[in-house]
């Protein structure tokens, strides 16, 4: 069943019965904070619609957005702040009776706690365990009973449910946790087909940081390893693509070291923007604190560009270390820049494995593995009855 396509799977659930699924998290991708875990959702559900299936996903209301929309042949159904969200989503799906055959819960942070109330087929996708991330989200007390929630409260009611995660390291964090080997599961994300390679690398040692301006990114942290790489690297350039809460702390960072000429906050990019400016740079980092994948890395890494990044699970799956790019500890990350921005043949060399890996990255195969678990879960629950 290794070749199985996602007709192929959603031909046999249908077969069976199971024509509507469910699928619940706390964003989608039309909210303003979306990032790469509604990236993924939107992979996997646009595909299943598109191969039969009848697709719901349950989720926050976003600004500007309507309760219900369709995007891609999902439908989206948007109710709730962002914490009541979750006991609003499991009154509809359970004491208004929600017309459902299978469900995914995806689990960000705060659980939906589906092993409790959903007595249909399901799974739990898990992008990353948010550990020292819940001093970044929450203040004081509220982060310390985030991090119990996480890591002792809900994995007991989760060890019989099959739960999928993005990458192997953060397999090892759950079972960790107490999950059960056999019941947890690892699928690769995928890159977008048009991050390709091509243009022109820039005349000047260029390094690109994409994501959302938030504590837990710590751009002014990366800002910090690029003025040490600087001292090596005195025509280094950083460009630092995205919007966020964090932006203020970032100018004043950039004022700061009188760096106005050679660290630029570009803001959001057009997707053309973007794939132009991976294809410039010599590198692309990431200082992050946690991260479920590191999407922007396989991003880049497609257009032919190697990584530079703090050491975190998140990046050990998209970063193979010491071919695709180069993971290090924080307080080491701008002498390591500086390392491989001072080296080009052995920058050439990463860029060349980190785009041969990348062409091993699809969504499709990212979505088909995703819904070859739920058909598992399907087709068990069948044979049980």
């Amino acid at each position: 069943m290794s070749d199985v396509s996602i007709p192929e799977l959603a031909a046999e659930m249908l077969a069976v019965g199971c024509r509507r699924v469910h699928v619940l998290a706390w964003r989608d991708l039309d909210d303003p904070d979306a990032g790469g875990s509604e990236v993924h959702a939107d992979h996997f559900m646009s595909r299943w619609a598109a191969a039969g299936l009848e697709v719901t996903h349950r989720t926050s209301f976003a600004v500007g957005q309507p309760e219900t929309a369709m995007r891609n042949g999902y439908r989206v159904v948007r109710r709730g702040s962002r914490y009541s969200v979750f006991p609003r989503t499991v009154m509809a799906e359970t004491v208004q009776q929600g017309r459902y055959d299978a469900m995914v819960e995806i689990w960000n942070g705060v659980p939906w706690f589906s092993p409790v109330w959903c007595h249909r087929p399901r799974i739990n996708f898990l992008h990353h365990v948010h550990g020292p991330m819940w001093d970044q989200i929450l203040p004081g007390p509220l982060a310390s009973f985030g991090r119990v929630l996480e890591a002792r409260l809900a994995p007991p009611f989760y060890r019989r449910t099959l739960t999928v995660t993005p990458s192997d390291a953060t397999r090892d964090e759950l079972l960790h946790l107490g999950f059960r080997p056999d019941r947890t599961l690892a699928v690769n994300n995928g890159v977008e087909e048009m991050f390709q390679p091509g243009g022109v690398r820039a005349d000047v040692p260029t390094v690109v940081c994409v994501g959302r301006l938030a504590p837990v990114k710590r751009q002014d942290q990366l800002i910090e390893a690029a003025v040490v790489a600087k001292r090596r690297v005195p025509d280094l350039q950083l460009v630092i693509v995205g919007d966020g809460p964090l932006r203020p702390v970032l100018e004043a960072h950039i004022a700061g070291h009188h760096a106005h000429d050679w660290i630029h906050l570009a803001g959001k990019l057009s997707h053309e923007e973007l794939i132009a400016l991976y294809q410039r740079a010599w590198l692309v980092s990431s200082a992050s604190l946690a991260e479920g994948w590191g999407l922007t890395l396989t991003e880049a890494a497609a257009c032919g560009t190697p990584a530079v990044a703090t050491d975190i699970n998140g990046h050990r799956s998209s970063v193979v270390d010491g071919v695709t790019g180069v993971l290090a500890p924080l307080e080491r990350l701008g002498d390591t820049m500086a390392d491989v921005l001072l080296d080009r043949g052995r920058r050439e060399v990463l860029a060349a494995n980190a785009l041969a890996r990348a062409r091993t990255l699809t969504w499709e195969a990212s979505a088909t593995g995703v819904l070859k678990a739920l058909h598992g879960e399907v087709l068990a629950r069948r044979q049980r009855r």
